[in-house]
């Protein structure tokens, strides 16, 4: 871990000499150079995502459909009525807000995993929350995206409270860089988001095993919750995972973003979304930076290979 989280303050050239990746160097370096605007709505609408991620291949959560006036609404039971579970998502939503996971139903009652029970009217006033922009980026009008909840895998059932783990990668270039999967917690709601208190687990790039992991940028070694030793976490599937995200670079053609990765219990590793603006926290849970990181694909890296021919690169790069 760094040497500078004993502290509560670090300096500039403390950061620097740990390769540090700052969120302005992040946005004008790597992001503005590397991201062109015009592709954003490729991530940033989780309906174009998930149409483009078919087209090359990828995964994802089936969709159940789509909702985007408010006169919709009136169908959403017609909609579900086949679904026994299914995840409500604000189609220009980011870091998990708005996102309602019904893990069972019936005719009157609509339960999450937490147990929680709601009401059809709440459900209701949830998705004309949706349609209004209280959860899309700038607070435009939405679309409230109905998709098939995850039969996560039970390998992870030890170290997530209440949640479905994700795995999220940093893509430079084509290639994975930096890993870690996040873990829900009762902190989070069951939620894996980092800032609101969910685990992350720093990943090996090349073997998808624990290198490091924190809960709100502290180093901790179990899970809060379940008490599961968080060092033994070894994502299967590892390689799978690479490819995806290699194939999220040739999706969108965005140089840096993160892409989010779920195992399912049967469709094998799964990808949920793309972000074209990935958050820096992956540095504190691998206990690395990524601005070294970067340097060296820049400098070592070969260009114009196939997403598979960069991932067997990647693994077997042995240089430092």
């Amino acid at each position: 871990m760094f040497k500078w989280l004993s502290k509560y303050f670090a300096s500039p050239s403390e950061l620097y000499k740990a390769g540090i990746l700052g969120m302005n160097s992040r946005n004008f370096k790597f992001i503005a150079k590397y991201n062109k605007r015009r592709r954003y709505p490729l991530v940033d609408d989780k309906v174009q995502t998930k149409a483009l991620a078919q087209k090359f291949g990828i995964t994802t959560p089936r969709l159940i459909g789509t909702i985007e006036y408010q006169h919709e609404v009136a169908h959403f039971q017609e909609m579900v009525k086949d679904w026994k579970s299914f995840v409500i998502k604000p189609a220009h939503g980011s870091g998990g807000k708005g996102v309602l996971v019904i893990s069972s139903h019936n005719d009157e009652h609509y339960f999450t995993p937490s147990g929680r029970m709601l009401a059809y009217k709440d459900i209701y006033q949830h998705l004309s929350n949706t349609l209004s922009g209280l959860y899309s980026l700038g607070g435009q009008y939405d679309t409230a995206v109905l998709e098939e909840m995850v039969n996560f895998s039970h390998i992870f059932d030890e170290y997530s409270y209440q949640g479905i783990p994700d795995v999220r990668l940093i893509i430079y270039r084509g290639y994975p860089v930096m890993a870690m999967t996040r873990l829900a917690t009762a902190a989070s709601g069951g939620r894996a988001n980092l800032h609101q208190g969910a685990v992350g687990v720093g990943l090996d790039i090349k073997t998808g095993k624990t290198l490091k992991a924190v809960m709100r940028n502290m180093p901790i070694t179990h899970h809060p919750d379940t008490h599961a030793d968080l060092s033994k976490i070894e994502v299967p599937f590892w390689k799978e995972h690479l490819i995806i995200g290699a194939k999220a670079y040739e999706m969108t053609r965005l140089g840096y973003l993160g892409a989010d990765i779920v195992l399912d219990a049967d469709k094998g590793p799964m990808m949920l979304e793309l972000n074209a603006r990935p958050g820096l926290a992956v540095q504190i849970a691998n206990g690395i930076g990524l601005r070294k990181v970067l340097k060296r694909v820049d400098k070592y890296f070969p260009k114009r290979l196939s997403p598979e021919e960069r991932v067997d690169f990647l693994l077997n790069y042995d240089g430092k």
